[in-house]
């Protein structure tokens, strides 16, 4: 990359931040947002972790979570452009994970695995981690576990825990403590009553509500 290139890439970095969080006024303010040194650590990390460096990556990831208050974003992770986190505090994003373009992702956001006693069963080299599509928003405290596959423009509600794949242009919410649930717009679109979203029997008419943001 260029020097030319690299300043185009690192300025929109900062301009996703002005665009995203009404609270920055500046690209100098933008600077200290946790997620542009979440953003910055993690491609450094991820450069020295394609090129067999592991220990340099991890040093690295250590000490962008350290600045960020708890940002953990694996050097293997792969992420698009115009990633966002708001707030940044107890983050966790998984070696395997896949991030699509102009994501964003609020705090105590979980993209990780089901747990080693299923991963060490998989072949080698295989995703243990979600896959975000492109304009994914996850809310806060969302838990996203697996090999599972998110859609483009898809919204996963505060709270939800998503351990199944999610079509695209749907909304994932999760109501107290009960498991994820999932409503697309195609209804909506096709001016059709929106349907009763049905989990283990029982039909939930929350979804119906659920914001649009």
């Amino acid at each position: 990359m260029t020097p030319r290139a690299l300043l185009r890439a690192l300025t929109a970095d900062l301009d996703v931040v002005l665009d995203r969080d009404p609270s920055i006024e500046s690209r100098s303010e933008a600077l200290l947002h946790p997620t542009v040194i979440a953003t910055w650590g993690h491609r450094v990390s991820h450069w020295l972790h394609l090129r067999g460096r592991r220990r340099s990556a991890r040093l690295v990831m250590v000490v962008a979570r350290l600045l960020t208050g708890g940002i953990e974003i694996h050097p293997g992770a792969r992420i698009g452009r115009g990633f966002f986190i708001d707030h940044g505090a107890g983050v966790v994003i998984g070696e395997t994970v896949v991030i699509g373009d102009d994501v964003t992702i609020f705090h105590q956001v979980t993209l990780g695995a089901v747990g080693w006693w299923h991963d060490n069963q998989r072949p080698e080299g295989s995703r243990r981690h979600p896959k975000l599509g492109d304009r994914v928003v996850v809310g806060a405290n969302a838990t996203l576990l697996g090999p599972i596959t998110v859609g483009h423009d898809s919204v996963v509600g505060a709270q939800a825990l998503v351990i199944r794949d999610v079509p695209a242009d749907s909304r994932v919410l999760a109501p107290f403590s009960v498991p994820a649930l999932r409503s697309t717009r195609s209804v909506a679109k096709a001016a059709r009553p929106r349907q009763p979203v049905v989990v283990a029997g029982q039909k939930h008419k929350g979804a119906a509500v659920f914001p649009s943001w």
